[in-house]
C-alpha cells in the first residue's frame, strides 16, 4: 500500500509539470493594459492649422474656369506632440468656385478655390476643407476677405503711365512737324488716344505657375487614424 501511495504522488507531480502553464504576458492584452495592444487615439489637426503646398498645375483667370480641379502637394511634413500627422508629399485636391477676369476700366482680377481632399503616399483618402491663407509664392497677388480670395494687386499707374507716354509721343511728332502749336495738339491727340488704349486694355491676370507655394488653412478639425497614416502602400 505504502508503494501505491508513493506512485500516485509521483504521478500527480509528474503531471502538474507536464500541464501548460498560463501566459500572464498574454493577460496585460487582453485586459487592455499592454501599450502594443491598445488602441491609440486619433490624430487631430486643429482648425486653423497652416500647411504648405506647392500647386502641381498653372492657374490662371484668363484660362481657368469655375469647376476646373486644383492639385497641389504637402511641401513640408505636419507633426502634431511628436505624432507625424500629414507627410510631405502628401496630395491635396480641391476646385475653383469663382474666377474674374480684370475690367478694362476698372475691377482686379480675382480666384477663389477651395481644397476639399488629402490622399496620403499609401492611397489613404481624407476629405477635408482647407483655404488659402496665403500666397507667399506668388507676384503682385494678395488675399483678399476670409474666404481667401486670390485678388490681383492694381495697376492704375501703369495704365497713367500708357496715357502719359502716349501723349508725350504726339506732342513730339506735332512739335517737329508744326511748331508749338502743333506741339499742344498733338499732345491733346496723343492723350487721348492713351487714354483709349487704356481703356480697352484689361487689367492684369492672376497667374501662377505650377511650383507656386500656396498656404493652406484647416476650416475645421480634422480627424486621422494613425495607423492607416503610416500603412504601407498597396
Amino acid at each position: 500500500m505504502r508503494s501505491i501511495a508513493v506512485s500516485l504522488i509521483l504521478c500527480g507531480l509528474l503531471w502538474a509539470q507536464a500541464a501548460p502553464q498560463p501566459d500572464n504576458s498574454r493577460g496585460a492584452t487582453d485586459n487592455g493594459n499592454s501599450t502594443t495592444g491598445a488602441r491609440r487615439d486619433p490624430v487631430t489637426v486643429p482648425a486653423g492649422t497652416k500647411i504648405p503646398l506647392s500647386l502641381k498645375q498653372a492657374i490662371s483667370t484668363k484660362t481657368t474656369r469655375e469647376g476646373d480641379p486644383v492639385y497641389a502637394e504637402t511641401a513640408f511634413p505636419v507633426t502634431l506632440n511628436g505624432r507625424l500627422a500629414i507627410p510631405a508629399g502628401t496630395y491635396v485636391q480641391g476646385v475653383i468656385t469663382h474666377i474674374k477676369r480684370a475690367g478694362r476700366i476698372k475691377g482686379r482680377a480675382e480666384v477663389l478655390m477651395h481644397f476639399t481632399t488629402l490622399i496620403f503616399p499609401n492611397g489613404y483618402t481624407v476629405m477635408m476643407p482647407g483655404a488659402v491663407e496665403n500666397v507667399p509664392g506668388a507676384e503682385k497677388q494678395k488675399i483678399k476677405g476670409e474666404e481667401g480670395t486670390i485678388q490681383q494687386e492694381g495697376q492704375t499707374g501703369e495704365k497713367v503711365g500708357t496715357v502719359a507716354s502716349t501723349a508725350a509721343t504726339g506732342a513730339l511728332v506735332g512739335g517737329l512737324s508744326q511748331g508749338g502749336k502743333g506741339a499742344a495738339i498733338g499732345s491733346g491727340i496723343g492723350g487721348a488716344a492713351g487714354l483709349a488704349i487704356a481703356m480697352l486694355t484689361r487689367g492684369n491676370d492672376v497667374h501662377m505657375d505650377a511650383g507656386t507655394s500656396v498656404e493652406m488653412t484647416m476650416q475645421r478639425p480634422l480627424d486621422l487614424d494613425e495607423s492607416r497614416v503610416h500603412a504601407p502602400a498597396r
